[in-house]
């Protein structure tokens, strides 16, 4: 915590030094979103379900993620700095090394060729998989998805990506540490791969292919994972909005598989609201290890009440209910779980 808040601050010092010099290089930005969470399952320990990393925490208040970030962006250089804390870190990064827990991004790129907007990006980046981040206030639900808890918030590489002049197709090509790794454990050489193609058919309707090539376990183990995201995004005009999306990953001859829908409304000025729909179904336990008969078989509901106080202060509310085929919840004992969660952001 304490190289966290020495690294905000430092941020900024160097923010107010640099854009005396050239305001038109260097941005600061920001994000905060702390939530009060209430399992119905009511454990003891205060942590969620095992399959979840983002608003973990029950029955007390607490900070999803915060971050402070630095973008410097000059002719033919970009690059991004960013360091967080909350639960997010505390779950998603739990493997990685205790001084590279704390780093949201951080990666430096150039631009190849600007007549034909190409680009090679390395570091600590966003994943290419999923149309949900970290973020919450950017995505249609509070919660993440199950596929988004079991695919990649961020990874590190080298990505070459491409725009066309249009401006409407994006196509990146990378390779990479593994899957949702900054640092390679002991035992783990074999490289990975990914690729994205986004495709922004016209301005209500986008479509989206990524994929990942690679292994996530040592390299005695000898396994081979692959992994296809679609999604289709379509927002017939400023008040509704509609998600489709289906990942399915195969290794060593298994397969799982995970369908999401989820629709938007805004009901009036400031207020929108959300639901959905989703099946994670992981029957030979690739992902999640649950020693049940029929594996991770997760369905879940849920429904969204957003309320923009500003423009960048978001206050929600969502309600979630998610059933399995076995008893997955509540140390075992049942297949339901009920939660009400409740969120405020800000960005700045």
């Amino acid at each position: 915590m304490k190289i966290v808040i020495a690294s905000i601050f430092s941020f900024f010092f160097l923010y107010n030094k640099a854009t005396a010099q050239d305001s038109s290089k260097l941005s600061v930005s920001g994000y905060i979103d702390v939530y009060y969470q209430f399992d119905f399952d009511k454990p003891q320990n205060h942590q969620r379900s095992f399959f979840l990393y983002n608003h973990k925490r029950h029955n007390e208040v607490n900070v999803n993620l915060a971050f402070a970030k630095v973008n410097y962006l000059a002719n033919k250089v970009r690059a991004n700095l960013a360091v967080m804390t909350g639960n997010y870190p505390q779950y998603n990064l739990a493997a990685e090394p205790q001084i590279l827990q704390h780093i949201y991004e951080a990666n430096i790129g150039i631009e190849l060729s600007k007549k034909n907007k190409i680009w090679l990006d390395a570091g600590i980046i966003p994943s290419h998989i999923g149309f949900e981040s970290a973020v919450s206030a950017d995505c249609y639900t509070l919660s993440r998805s199950l596929l988004a808890e079991n695919s990649p918030y961020f990874e590190t590489g080298i990505k070459l990506t491409k725009t066309n002049k249009k401006e409407n197709v994006f196509i990146a090509v990378m390779y990479l540490n593994g899957w949702q790794r900054i640092q390679k454990p002991d035992g783990y050489n074999s490289p990975s791969f990914g690729m994205q193609i986004n495709a922004k058919l016209n301005s209500k309707f986008t479509l989206n292919y990524s994929n990942f090539l690679g292994s996530d376990k040592p390299d005695s183990v000898n396994t081979f994972r692959t992994y296809h995201n679609f999604y289709s995004i379509y927002e017939p005009n400023g008040k509704t909005g509609f998600i489709a999306g289906l990942d399915v990953g195969t290794e060593n001859n298994a397969i799982w598989y995970s369908p999401v829908f989820i629709v938007k409304r805004a009901i009036a000025k400031k207020t929108t609201v959300a639901a959905r729909a989703e099946w994670f179904n992981d029957k030979k336990q690739l992902l999640q290890t649950t020693g049940t008969q029929n594996g991770f078989n997760v369905i879940g509901i849920s429904a969204n009440y957003d309320y923009a106080i500003a423009s960048n202060i978001l206050f929600r509310v969502e309600a979630k209910n998610y059933s399995s085929k076995d008893n997955l919840f509540k140390s075992g004992t049942t297949n339901n779980n009920f939660s009400l969660l409740s969120s405020l952001s800000v960005k700045f």
